[in-house]
């Protein structure tokens, strides 16, 4: 569990650095009463989909591990498999709950950064991308606290997951121009 709080201290602070924060200060869980954004269909729109909050840039977000497992309980109780926390344009914040393997996908231009908060399962990266099957990646088992950086680009998907897994997944565009 100290692993965890610690992880997603650096989350948080990662986050911050990046100037996010809440209008409001905080991001409770009555804020899980967003609209749907369910067959928007685009970055990140599927059924089951919820934003929260637009991400502002005049303070840092705190999000608790009390916090992040409400929602997933509230997620749970809404049936929804994503929960987007703070939308940036270009980055976001999320927490991803599934029960079942999905379809692997690849991002051209968004880079993934998993926090495993909650199950367990096989995650595969790399290979090729064949009608929603990854072929000749590498697969390995996650659990609670483990993370995962998948950049731009590479496939990856989540199989044999052992009852459910939630994880914290921070999102963020590669195509920003050069400096």
């Amino acid at each position: 569990m100290r692993n965890i709080t610690l992880i997603a201290v650096a989350i948080v602070t990662f986050v911050g650095a990046f100037g996010f924060g809440p209008v409001d200060g905080s991001l409770g869980p009555t804020a899980l009463q967003a609209e749907p954004q369910g067959g928007q269909g685009g970055r990140g729109g599927r059924p089951g989909f919820e934003i929260m909050q637009p991400a502002p840039t005049d303070r840092a977000v705190p999000l608790h591990l009390e916090t992040l497992q409400q929602y997933i309980r509230d997620m749970d109780a809404k049936n929804l498999a994503t929960l987007r926390m703070l939308e940036g344009g270009r980055y976001n914040v999320n927490i991803r709950r599934i029960r079942n393997a999905e379809t692997a996908l690849v991002h051209p231009v968004t880079i993934d950064l998993w926090v495993i908060l909650e199950g367990s399962g096989t995650i595969t990266t790399g290979g090729e991308l064949v009608d929603g099957k990854i072929v000749g990646g590498e697969s390995r088992q996650v659990t609670v606290g483990d993370v995962e950086f998948i950049p731009a680009g590479v496939p990856h998907g989540m199989s044999d997951v052992n009852g459910s897994i939630a994880w914290l997944n921070v999102r963020w565009d590669s195509n920003y121009p050069p400096e």
